[in-house]
């Protein structure tokens, strides 16, 4: 049961997305702006983005976010498989390198950001398949994804929404 209501007082849709932002829409007109860069602006391949992203929907178990799917997917090579196997990254052999490592980021990003700075290994791993650009991408796409994730999952707002990325909005 969502644990705000609407702007009106009214109580909220299990699948309204966006109607508990409309109390500050000062800020949600941010977030849409922090969102749109994310999807239509991110310039690492659509299957790192979204085993990074699965991987953050997973730890926060917000269910939008489990459930939601680009419209570019199926023809970027994000299929059920990249989705189902989300949790064995180090082992399913249907992932590269370079997606291994959006998820390992990802997941060490929601679970111990510490160590994550603190782990040299990791960052001269990450630096063999990553240039700076890509890496400051895939942090300020995990940051949204961690933090609109944990939000609308700790409001339980929107969890019985499916949600379809198509780019240019929303």
């Amino acid at each position: 049961m969502p644990r705000v209501a609407g702007v009106d007082g009214q109580e909220l849709a299990a699948d309204d997305l966006a109607g508990w932002m409309f109390h500050r829409p000062e800020l949600a007109a941010g977030m849409g702006a922090l969102s749109d860069a994310v999807y239509d602006r991110s310039q690492l391949p659509l299957r790192e983005r979204e085993v990074a992203r699965m991987r953050i929907a997973e730890a926060n178990r917000c269910e939008v976010c489990r459930n939601a799917r680009d419209a570019l997917g199926p023809g970027s090579g994000v299929d059920d498989d990249l989705y189902a196997h989300v949790l064995d990254w180090r082992t399913w052999p249907g992932y590269s390198d370079r997606e291994r490592l959006a998820a390992e980021f990802a997941e060490r990003f929601v679970a111990d950001h510490h160590r994550l700075r603190e782990d040299d290994d990791f960052w001269s791993r990450l630096h063999a398949h990553f240039d700076d650009g890509e890496i400051v991408d895939l942090g300020m796409c995990c940051a949204l994804w961690l933090g609109t994730g944990r939000l609308m999952r700790t409001m339980d707002v929107g969890q019985a929404c499916s949600l379809v990325f198509h780019h240019g909005g929303m």
